[in-house]
């Protein structure tokens, strides 16, 4: 049977480019939260690619091929993708693959996500089912790729190994990506490098950036088996080969006089160990089964295996956080040191820790009070009252200033020189707005062509703020697509990691399902609201109670949410975070998401200030 590391994914020298006079296909992806990185589409990577050939340092308006695309740009220097309307910027990277491979042939593989509607795979993936799909395989296992799915092409349907739930996949035929010849400039194809810097420095983003770290250090350090045990017992932990040689680590049975038994060592506190010792013998181990079903490829499953001896004295204890989770950091780390430190002859002790701490003690309501400085405990927002429609254009001039004689530079948004005329001359029509008119910008200097400013406005909120697509300074009151619902906040009297002295802010959103409005991506259809209703926590001191005000101007402006795709599951017309980081762990730090974290209050309030919400808000 086919494993996913027969897939076809081209090696690219490990600099991000073909071989000189090689052929390639090229696709662009862009990097979600989760350090996935997903493609665009066919039609969109050759406008993309029309663009690079005319200008390797311009931008491309990705709404000019692609109606949904409408308020991302992206910037070819920076190798970043902006959101106009929200500010959000991503990581993109140019990426190849073999000619004959699924890119190559225009072949897009799908999942039926929640919403009856069709997700794409990651590109690594589509090749890898259709590689499968064309040796005539019945099954594929996608567990070394990362995904504890099994893909059964009789039925055309996907299995999650762990649920047993099944959903409808389908192959369809689309554009063939572009193609490429031969070398090209590095600083295309690698996005975020020490000149662009990280995209983000909160302790989430930074989770997702370190795995790749972790696990491309395991794939260079494991090269070879390792087998420890002890007189009565024997943990053999050995190389796994399923994935191109990716070290997946599994754990032996233990031996005692050639019977073969599992049994779980306990400390005297009761916490499930496993120690390792590099003094005993080390017979062979036999590989457990289920072992390498893993959710994230370089992650750990150290099987608790030992006598019922207890640990001896002097061993240090090296804590493997999220054991049983899917976030790949910590326990690859930890398992990592625990072997170096083995095959140095150092004892080690890993020890199992806690599940997460999502949610405070039980609290009486009597306990549940007003917090400090702040007037009420509820704030609602309702449906979007339309104003009178404001004139675009009348919009654009409230922030600029004309200039006569614009430099010969280009416009960042069409791409034109601006001593010429505006590229979405023909596009649009104002009154009194010639295509040659450029305008500056009064806080920032930046100049464009009127007509693209006014382009960029109508692809937006159409709020009566804009943003300027350079530096990101806004102008105006910017406000979301959050839909309608509710937002509690009170003190509970329990305290947070890292905060103990301090009782914590409880904030807890609400919203229900309901009809997306004319600001929505689908208006008049239906969107869904998931894990709601949703509890975050801040300290209950001077900086935790300025965040929380600023929370609550950002929520009036319907800025903390908004309906898009959740890159967790796929589903579409789903409500959304929206770029404003939440802690919505109470007493622990495992996902990320919660304390100790010393930067959080700084980080958030910074996502704050690029929403346009700031302290000078809290004076109005």
């Amino acid at each position: 049977m086919l494993r996913p590391s027969s897939g076809v994914l081209i090696s690219v020298n490990g600099l991000g480019f073909p071989p000189q006079n090689l052929a390639r296909v090229v696709v662009w992806e862009w990097l979600n939260e989760h350090g996935r990185w997903r493609p665009y589409t066919a039609a969109v990577c050759h406008h993309i690619e029309n663009v690079l050939k005319e200008d390797a340092r311009g931008s491309v308006v990705l709404g000019q091929v692609d109606p949904q695309l409408a308020p991302y740009i992206i910037d070819l220097q920076s190798m970043h993708q902006f959101r106009q309307d929200t500010g959000t910027m991503r990581p993109v990277r140019r990426n190849f693959y073999d000619p004959s491979s699924a890119p190559g042939k225009g072949i897009v593989w799908e999942w039926e996500n929640d919403n009856n509607s069709w997700t794409p795979y990651d590109m690594d993936i589509c090749i890898t089912i259709q590689n499968a799909y064309e040796k005539q395989h019945p099954w594929l296992d996608l567990s070394s790729l990362g995904f504890c799915y099994l893909i059964y092409f009789n039925s055309m349907s996907q299995m999650n190994r762990q649920t047993q739930r099944k959903r409808r996949l389908r192959r369809r035929m689309d554009l063939a990506y572009p193609l490429t010849m031969g070398s090209i400039p590095k600083s295309q194809s690698w996005p975020v490098g020490t000149n662009s810097g990280q995209p983000c420095s909160c302790q989430q983003c930074l989770l997702v950036n370190s795995t790749r770290a972790a696990s491309n250090a395991i794939l260079a350090s494991q090269r070879r088996k390792v087998y420890v045990g002890n007189s009565n017992g024997t943990l053999a932990v050995r190389q796994s080969n399923t994935f191109n040689g990716t070290a997946l680590w599994s754990a032996g049975t233990m031996t005692t006089g050639g019977a073969a038994k599992t049994e779980q060592a306990r400390s005297p506190s009761g916490t499930q160990v496993a120690t390792f010792s590099r003094s005993q013998s080390a017979p062979t181990g036999t590989q457990l089964p289920g072992q390498n079903n893993l959710n994230r490829p370089g992650t750990q499953r150290v099987a608790i295996l030992s006598t019922r001896a207890s640990i001896p004295p002097g061993v240090p204890a090296l804590p493997v956080k999220n054991l049983n989770g899917t976030g790949p950091v910590h326990p690859a780390l930890a398992g990592m040191t625990g072997i170096l430190m083995c095959a140095a002859g150092l004892p080690v002790c890993l020890t199992r820790a806690p599940k997460p701490i999502l949610h405070p003690p039980p609290v009486n309501k009597g306990d549940i009070k007003p917090v400090p400085g702040i007037n009420g405990i509820c704030r609602k927002t309702k449906k979007k009252h339309l104003k009178k429609s404001k004139n675009p254009e009348d919009v654009v001039r409230r922030y600029i200033q004309k200039v006569k004689s614009p430099p010969d530079e280009d416009c960042t948004i069409c791409m034109e020189r601006l001593v010429a005329s505006s590229g979405y001359e023909g596009l649009l029509s104002h009154r009194g707005a010639k295509p040659e008119l450029v305008g500056k910008l009064g806080k920032c200097g930046h100049m464009y062509h009127l007509l693209c400013l006014v382009a960029m406005y109508n692809n937006g909120n159409k709020d009566g703020s804009l943003q300027c697509p350079t530096c990101k300074a806004i102008y105006g009151e910017k406000t979301g697509t959050q839909p309608p619902g509710k937002m509690e906040f009170h003190i509970i009297p329990h305290s947070l990691p890292g905060y103990t002295d301090s009782r914590t802010i409880r904030i807890v959103y609400d919203i229900p399902t309901g009809i997306q409005g004319p600001e929505h991506p689908n208006p008049g259809k239906k969107f869904t609201a998931r894990g709601f209703p949703r509890h975050c926590y801040l300290p209950d001191n001077e900086k935790g109670r300025k965040v929380l005000k600023l929370l609550i101007v950002a929520w009036d402006r319907r800025l903390i949410f908004t309906i898009g795709t959740s890159s967790t599951t796929g589903e579409g017309d789903t409500v959304v975070w929206n770029e404003i980081h939440h802690k919505t762990e109470f007493g622990s730090n495992l996902t990320g998401h919660g304390y100790p974290d010393p930067n959080y209050l700084d980080n958030v309030l910074a996502e704050l200030m690029a929403q346009g919400v700031s302290e000078a808000n809290l004076k109005d």
